[in-house]
């Protein structure tokens, strides 16, 4: 009889530890069923971002280059069937009076064509270190436009009082036309400069002192270097 129960009892320990190594199994393939799935949504979720993040990205530039090709240019270059800027003037009309106002020197006319390029010519030479690019420097100078022969600025007099204009040289701080012009240039010396639109203020002009396309004719004297 006991050796029945003892039989008894160990069968039921076999049982219940088959069941248990079942159940332990069971949860095993469970959570490596579940691992896998989890790392496939996983990577069929940040696919799917990746590919959202690639279509917004290339919708963004369609549209950006969509606005581009619709916004005007920031610096138009000028049409020639442009109506709003004048032509070139092809000969300078004679300064009067001349000098332009007491207290300001004399400057010379321009005769024939107006240049297309830079004219630098020194009508008194100065002395001591010639300016260069990077040099700030001092002068005073009065300009007339070509195509009326009439001061438009000067800073030779202002009342009583000599006016002077300081700038650094090569800065892009002034004209092209002086940026180039006073290279060389010695304190005391004295420079007429002919300065086609190109290197003066173009098409646009600087209205209404300077209309476009004008040629401007400058007298200058290096007060400092």
């Amino acid at each position: 009889m006991a050796t029945s129960r003892r039989r008894e009892r160990e069968l039921a320990r076999r049982r219940f530890e088959q069941r248990r190594q079942a159940e332990i199994e069971r949860r095993a393939r469970a959570k490596r069923r579940n691992t896998v799935i989890g790392a496939s949504v996983g990577t069929v979720a940040v696919i799917g971002i990746v590919v959202a993040i690639v279509i917004a990205l290339a919708n963004g530039s369609g549209k950006s280059s969509a606005n581009a090709a619709s916004s005007p240019s920031s610096s138009p270059s000028p049409s020639a069937s442009s109506t709003t800027a004048p032509p070139a003037p092809t000969k300078c009309a004679k300064i009067v009076p001349n000098p332009p106002a007491a207290g300001e020197p004399k400057v010379p006319n321009i005769t024939g064509k107006p240049p297309t390029k830079l004219v630098s010519k020194d009508l008194k030479v100065g002395s001591g270190p010639a300016v260069k690019d990077g040099d700030k420097v001092t002068v005073r100078y009065v300009g007339v436009a070509c195509s009326t022969g009439k001061s438009f600025d000067a800073s030779y007099t202002d009342g009583a009082k000599n006016k002077e204009f300081s700038f650094t040289v090569g800065q892009g701080s002034v004209i092209k036309g002086w940026d180039k012009g006073v290279v060389g240039m010695k304190a005391g010396g004295v420079r007429q400069l002919i300065i086609p639109a190109a290197y003066g203020y173009g098409a646009a002009g600087s209205p209404p002192a300077i209309k476009g396309n004008e040629t401007l004719n400058f007298v200058v004297t290096m007060v400092q270097v």
